[in-house]
């Protein structure tokens, strides 16, 4: 094994967390920083001429390859986990920019009372509240306290919004049910899509709180602290699972690439599949090795080592290297692995309209939301699950190979002449209200590394034990019944 030149810091992975890690350490230090990206190297000019469907929403281009590494995935440890062998809920990034690249910029934050959800769920209903399996635990930081670092991380992408809580004061047409915050959003609201417009009016008929979506896609020219200007977006409807051909939305390669390339001390590995994290006994960190572009194993010594790259990868890499101790819920023993969470996201609502909904102008974060039913804003009474999410409709672009085909149920006919007249009649009269809701911790769900399956390199996959409980079902169902209740609203023709 080849052995490079020592230096200060390794930092694993390219995207948002790993190159504004780098951009902060290397502006602020004289540190001697190697920042390994497994992916390609990408640019943003590239995406000028990156509009195809079937190349990056379909065989997801900008996504990890599965061939080589995926997860396994099993809903209880009495189940054989299996590979996933296609992107479903998990779409992590591969390249510079990781999934930075290719997200849809919804830029919402948490709620301050997700911070200290043990407690202050336990303070306000009692501790058999809770289910029994649960793992919830307070952050050990505060909302509070974190407030500053999202209004400078608004600041740094240009996020659209409008504030429905500053300083304390609610302020309609905001999200009126968020955390204060100390400054209005950098640039306005994006523009409404009319289905989300339709949402928002029917929401607001019913004695809703409808909002704009946060979003780190711009709505209009904003030039950010570092001195990074981008436009405004033109609502082309190419934004998740695509860079932006336009540069507005906050990309990685955008934002932090351009600072980094300008240091001296920083640079930038493609290419680089890092295997191990070596470490006296555990603790003190030696370096990594990887395999480079070429094929070769090699170690990089290092005194610091940041692991930066989707949480499942940091996951592993952490199980693979023996550092902390795995979690094992036979015991309740351990943390590396341990409170292994989603979200409960759901089309709760598919309305078919009349009238045509422009559905294929909009960007990946053009949307109106409501956040009554979100954390604990509205008055539960007797229902049976804690927490909650928000609901909204959104005018992300309908494209047509992903979106072609879907047909209310008065349409009987699965295939041939009927269907076809059918899903072309109502490819741009339907929409879609979802819903994204809290999932909670639970002392079943969890990481560890998989008895059966490898990458290939031979390294043991990471295994996913992950499954909704009665909580989050019983909430789907009632988010469910809401958005029905909006839809008809709406006048939907069907629902």
């Amino acid at each position: 094994m080849k052995t490079l030149p020592a230096v200060d810091a390794v930092i694993i992975g390219g995207g948002w967390a790993g190159l504004l890690m780098a951009k902060e350490l290397g502006s602020r230090t004289a540190l001697s920083i190697v920042v390994l990206e497994r992916g390609v190297p990408r640019n943003p000019a590239d995406y000028a001429d990156a509009m195809d469907e079937l190349d990056y929403a379909i065989r997801m281009r900008m996504m990890q390859d599965l061939s080589q590494e995926t997860v396994t995935l099993r809903h209880n440890a009495s189940e054989r986990a299996l590979p996933l062998r296609q992107h479903g809920s998990f779409q992590p990034g591969a390249g510079v920019g990781g999934s930075g690249e290719h997200w849809n910029a919804l830029c919402p934050r948490f709620l301050p009372d997700c911070f200290e959800l043990l407690s202050k769920t336990t303070e306000k209903y009692g501790a058999k509240a809770l289910p029994e399996d649960h793992s919830i635990r307070d952050w050990g930081v505060t909302y509070d306290e974190l407030e500053p670092y999202y209004t400078r991380v608004d600041k740094l992408l240009g996020v659209s919004g409008k504030a429905g809580n500053l300083k304390g004061k609610q302020i309609e047409g905001g999200n009126i049910f968020e955390g204060p915050r100390s400054e209005e959003y950098p640039t306005p609201p994006t523009k409404v899509p009319y289905f989300a417009a339709l949402f928002r009016d029917a929401a607001k008929s019913l004695g809703y709180h409808p909002f704009p979506a946060p979003s780190a896609t711009l709505s209009q020219s904003y030039t950010n602290p570092d001195g990074i200007s981008r436009g405004g977006c033109t609502y082309c409807g190419f934004c998740g699972r695509f860079g932006c051909m336009v540069g507005a939305k906050a990309q990685p390669t955008t934002l932090l690439l351009p600072i980094i390339q300008k240091r001296k001390n920083v640079v930038l590995r493609t290419g680089a599949w890092v295997r191990r994290i070596l470490s006296d006994f555990g603790s003190k960190s030696r370096g990594v090795t990887y395999i480079d572009a070429s094929g070769e194993e090699v170690f990089q010594p290092a005194s610091l080592v940041f692991l930066s790259s989707w949480t499942f990868n940091n996951t592993r890499l952490l199980l693979l290297s023996g550092i902390g101790e795995p979690y094992s819920p036979a015991t309740g023993r351990g943390t590396v692995g341990s409170n292994l969470t989603h979200q409960v996201s759901t089309n709760a609502a598919t309305a078919f309209f009349e009238q045509p909904l422009n559905r294929f102008m909009g960007s990946g974060s053009a949307a109106m939301f409501i956040g009554d039913l979100d954390g604990d804003a509205f008055d539960r009474g007797n229902l049976p699950f804690l927490r909650g999410g928000t609901l909204g409709a959104r005018g992300y672009g309908f494209q047509p190979i992903a979106n072609f085909g879907v047909v209310p149920h008065s349409v009987k006919a699965k295939w041939g002449s009927e269907w076809k007249k059918a899903a072309v009649d109502y490819y741009d009269r339907t929409g879609v209200i979802g819903f994204t809701g809290e999932h909670l911790a639970y002392k079943s769900n969890f990481m560890d590394l998989d008895p059966t399956y490898k990458d290939k390199l031979g390294d043991p996959l990471l295994r996913l034990t992950l499954d909704w409980h009665e909580n989050e079902r019983k909430m789907s169902e009632f988010a469910t019944a809401k958005a029905v209740e909006i839809a008809r609203v709406m006048n939907a023709k069907e629902i």
